[in-house]
């Protein structure tokens, strides 16, 4: 159960705030009492953000190798959502059956047991290709599951009061988590490793999540601890706090929660179509970034002689000069494709470390949790306009990267905070279904996008650009009747409060 405000918080620059609260405070609106428990979380979630941005470019690498790639990956996306549908149904009634620790727990076991089994397919002459679209479809359930399990927890812990201040403390981890994997000594640390260094990688990356689980663990034992001695002093609403921590969920799936509360299904709309959006930018980033990187691996001849400027390619074929047509080539090295990622993804998580230190805080502050939410959708307006004039590659990986550095810092917290006013079955149930199968059902919409447009209409990559424009601006619209939504469920809750 969420922890109470506290009762009597020091105003800000009090004096009884020591050195380590006031560096944290330039961060995030953190009261006395409250770093222990947040500065766990934040290490919670780095360090299951680090796993998971050792295993995101490891997908990349195994799918990404010859130029028909890109569409493929964006078709994946489909059977990512089907299996949602059983991974969701399974999880709530799992959560329905045993306390959250041991939910987190068992969970967190059954993907670093998914992780030991690649290890061992590999060892058994499995092939590349194969093997990285299992993988592919495999980190895109990972990812979305574990986070949202993690933000479930997160919010199961704080009154909307306290979380509010604190998430962009925790949030901080995230976004540490991602910078850190990503930072040159991870390329050193794949070299290191020689042969089958993907799969090397996988083993790490599931040591990792082990201490993730004796984290949550501890941190849950904590929260325990604390109701137990604030019940001992008599403080109001320990002893019903005390009665839910170590019980289960109640019974119900997380699509019916959805689809029996407008709030909810505002959420998961808008999770959908922003990852229409996303998906959408991630095809127009990896097409362009697969193709540049084919088209520097492809060898010039070595006899060939300079093209004179302005030559027609008819003209100089009746001379005998090559044509302005560059070597063909459909593959390139998986290397190659790994570090432009990874140097992509490093550009994303720095300007997301920027955002999570110096903003999300202080736009918390100035425009509240709604507020926060336009900023994204205004963002990704601007940067998918300039890129449908022209799909520079420096342009796109420029866009790509500040969309996702605010997705990841400031969209992440936000939508972290938007349950904050939620019932605990929602936070668990819902939020899982909805940054799962509502994240991959944009996905998948967006996939069907890409068909259509490299099959049957043979769309510019500009074209996909002017499209997310067209969503965005629903999805603006969205946006609005979720912060309408917000506000009435938060003076329920304030209503209900007082009233107790």
């Amino acid at each position: 159960m969420p922890d109470a405000p506290p009762a009597a918080s020091p105003p800000p620059g009090a004096a009884r705030y020591g050195v380590g609260y006031r560096l944290l405070r330039i961060f995030a609106d953190v009261r006395q009492g409250e770093a222990p428990k947040a500065l766990l979380l934040a290490l919670n979630i780095f360090l299951l953000l680090l796993a998971y941005y050792i295993l995101k470019p490891l997908r990349e690498s195994l799918l990404l190798v010859d130029k028909d790639s890109a569409p493929v990956k964006s078709y994946l996306s489909g059977a990512q959502a089907v299996l949602f549908v059983f991974v969701i149904k399974a999880f709530s009634r799992l959560a329905s059956k045993v306390p959250r620790h041991a939910l987190i727990t068992w969970t967190t076991s059954f993907f670093i047991s998914n992780l030991v089994l690649f290890y061992a397919l590999h060892a058994g002459g499995m092939a590349v290709k194969p093997m990285g679209i299992m993988f592919f479809i495999w980190v895109g359930i990972f990812n979305y599951f574990v986070i949202a399990q993690f933000w479930g927890f997160a919010n199961d812990l704080y009154s909307e009061e306290v979380g509010k201040r604190t998430f962009p403390l925790v949030a901080l981890g995230a976004t540490l988590g991602g910078l850190i994997a990503t930072l040159p000594f991870m390329k050193k640390l794949r070299d290191l490793l020689g042969g089958n260094w993907e799969f090397k990688l996988m083993l790490i990356a599931g040591v990792i999540l082990l201490l993730c689980i004796v984290l949550a663990r501890l941190i849950h034992r904590r929260d325990v601890r604390k109701t137990r001695d604030e019940r001992e002093k008599g403080l109001a609403g320990a002893e019903e706090r005390a009665q839910v921590q170590e019980q289960p969920l109640k019974t119900g799936g997380g699509f019916r929660l959805i689809f029996g509360s407008r709030y909810l299904l505002l959420i998961a709309v808008m999770i959908g179509l922003y990852n229409f959006v996303n998906a959408t930018g991630e095809f127009i980033m990896t097409d362009v970034t697969v193709k540049r990187s084919i088209a520097a691996a492809a060898p010039a001849p070595a006899d060939a002689p300079a093209l004179r400027p302005g030559a027609e390619a008819g003209a100089a074929a009746a001379e005998g000069l090559p044509s302005a047509s560059p070597p063909v080539a459909t593959k390139t090295e998986s290397k190659a494709i790994h570090s432009a990622f990874m140097n992509y993804q490093f550009l994303t998580n720095l300007i997301a470390l920027v955002i999570q230190l110096f903003l999300v805080s202080r736009v918390f502050k100035w425009v509240g949790v709604g507020g926060a939410l336009l900023f994204l959708p205004i963002i990704a307006l601007g940067g998918y306009a300039l890129i449908s004039f022209g799909a520079v590659f420096l342009l796109v990986r420029w866009v790509k990267a500040v969309e996702n550095g605010t997705d990841y810092s400031l969209q992440n917290t936000t939508k972290a905070a938007l349950f904050l006013v939620t019932k605990r079955e929602e936070k668990y149930k819902a939020k899982a279904a909805i940054d799962t199968f509502f994240v991959r059902g944009g996905d998948t919409l967006s996939a069907l996008a890409v068909f259509a447009g490299v099959t049957l209409l043979g769309l510019p990559i500009e074209r996909y650009a002017l499209l997310n424009v067209a969503v965005v601006a629903v999805l603006f619209v969205i946006c609005l009747r979720i912060i309408k939504a917000y506000k009435r469920r938060k003076a329920a809750a304030e209503g209900a409060a007082a009233a107790a």
